[in-house]
């Protein structure tokens, strides 16, 4: 049997709503070749912008048959040895969702925290439907939360909605409609 794609491997994990099409994922390996990043193994992909100041991890895959055995978090170890903030994007907690837990615990034990002042919603044009996201980050350096949200609007202009109208027939949101930051809750 042929092994899956990585594009089929993550589209079978992630929620359609939370996915790249494969063509933008292609585009960004290709166009943007100096900053997004592939890192595929036998049991994981990981698809990551990395800039002189950040990574932002897009998607990191460990396959079900290799988890609870440490290779997520080697690749996390990995990349906090570039000693550049580490910021990535997960489905809100829900205890009814055990996977939610799961990858909530599995990033606090990796030293991150919640970017509780960062607002994220944006319409899936996949679904129509809006889409809230938690971010999450780590830092060397104890980065500010308003830092962070800089380097997400950035990854949101330059990642998220690179050719969107071109690749999806419409365009994403801007930015200022995704995003919120309230200084109140840093």
């Amino acid at each position: 049997m042929k092994e899956a794609h990585w594009y089929e491997k993550l589209s079978q994990y992630f929620p359609i709503e939370e996915m790249k099409s494969q063509e933008h994922m292609e585009l960004l390996l290709k166009e943007k070749s100096d900053i997004y990043h592939k890192d595929e193994g036998a049991h994981h992909v990981v698809m990551y912008v990395e800039t002189d100041d950040f990574i932002f991890i897009d998607y990191l895959l460990v396959a079900k048959e290799a988890r609870g055995q440490g290779l997520g978090k080697k690749i996390i170890e990995e990349m906090k040895k570039k000693n550049k903030p580490i910021i990535l994007e997960v489905e809100p907690l829900d205890y009814e969702d055990s996977d939610t837990e799961k990858r909530f615990r599995f990033y606090q034990r990796a030293g991150f925290k919640h970017a509780s002042s960062i607002g994220y919603t944006r319409k899936s044009l996949a679904t129509d439907e809006d889409n809230t996201l938690e971010i999450l980050y780590w830092s060397p350096e104890d980065e500010s939360e308003e830092s962070i949200f800089d380097k997400m609007k950035h990854t949101y202009n330059h990642i998220h909605t690179y050719k969107d109208e071109e690749l999806y027939g419409k365009a994403y949101q801007k930015a200022e409609d995704v995003l919120t930051f309230d200084e109140n809750s840093e």
